[in-house]
């Protein structure tokens, strides 16, 4: 490998990605799209050189970043740059886009824990305090309106349930901080595809979504979680809060497989894409609801072969 060409792409893409940085810092409302596209110098880098180069070229940009605003670009670029080497390094080894997809997760999930760990002990930020004063605001403004209405008297066991759910937010931490990188991953792969096959003359691409297969062992994860939170029900307890953040992570891909096949099911009997989309649609306006129906009828999908039983009665 050319080193000087290595060298030469390392200084466009630290000067790419400081580009979109400074965009990111002055433009308002940028931050959300340039959060997208601060990544992709990282990945394509890496798709090149893989992830020796790349961590040289995050640590130059490391340093130069803290020119800038070191408070606030030192735990973006960690987090850009982690999340996009790994990405980039699975797309040089020739990974499939769902192990690429799983490695960028891990690559972000790292970023987001430092990003954590940034905030906590050198901008002092305690998350806890932060989201135990969120949760009080939330039922205080409840009980105002709850009062205002006159409904006092019938809603006080309502209320005592929404901040017994509410309480339990900053134990779910772990299972946050999970599922944004695994969304963080998803949407920087997709775009850094697109910009890989302009660059390269690639076909890089995500698998349609209506085959989305996930192992039937995630099923025994689930249930083994749901096992652990009915025999230690002290919502305190260590094991409790750590089979709960399982239980919400794995139901989120269980989900997606629901999700997946109400896809699969549409295309496979010729039904408008009206179905599949209204189904997001009613789990976003219905989360407790039609989530949970949607994790029954991936749990189907997934554990009894729903879809290969569709396919054999369509044929």
């Amino acid at each position: 490998m050319n080193q000087s060409k290595k060298v030469k792409d390392g200084a466009l893409f630290i000067g790419v990605f400081l580009g979109i940085l400074l965009i990111s810092l002055f433009i308002p409302f940028a931050l959300l799209i340039c959060m997208f596209l601060l990544p992709i110098p990282f990945v394509v880098y890496s798709y090149r050189y893989d992830w020796q180069p790349a961590l040289v070229m995050l640590a130059v940009a490391v340093l130069l970043s803290l020119m800038i605003a070191p408070m606030v670009t030192l735990p973006m670029t960690v987090l850009v740059g982690l999340g996009g080497i790994m990405i980039g390094a699975a797309i040089n080894h020739r990974l499939t886009s769902y192990e690429t997809w799983a490695r960028g997760s891990i690559g972000f999930i790292a970023g987001l824990l430092f990003v954590f760990l940034f905030s906590q002990f050198v901008l002092q930020i305690n998350w806890t305090e932060e989201i135990d004063q969120l949760v009080e605001e939330s039922l205080e403004i409840s009980s105002q309106l709850v009062n205002q209405f006159g409904l006092g008297e019938q809603t006080d066991e309502q209320l005592e349930a929404l901040e017994d759910r509410l309480t339990i937010l900053k134990d779910l931490i772990p299972v946050t901080i999970s599922i944004i990188a695994i969304i963080l991953a998803f949407i920087t792969q997709w775009v850094s595809y697109k910009v890989i096959n302009r660059l390269e003359n690639k076909q890089f691409k995500f698998p349609l979504f209506r085959s989305l297969r996930l192992p039937a062992p995630i099923i025994w994860i689930y249930f083994f979680a749901i096992v652990l939170m009915l025999i230690n029900s002290d919502a305190g307890s260590m094991l409790y809060i750590g089979s709960y953040n399982i239980f919400i992570l794995v139901g989120f891909f269980v989900a997606l497989q629901g999700f997946s096949f109400i896809f699969f099911f549409a295309y496979e009997k010729k039904v408008s894409h009206i179905l599949p989309v209204t189904s997001i649609i009613l789990a976003v306006l219905f989360p407790f609801i039609v989530l949970y129906l949607v994790r029954i009828l991936g749990i189907i999908d997934i554990g009894f072969g729903l879809r290969d039983r569709l396919s054999k009665d369509h044929k």
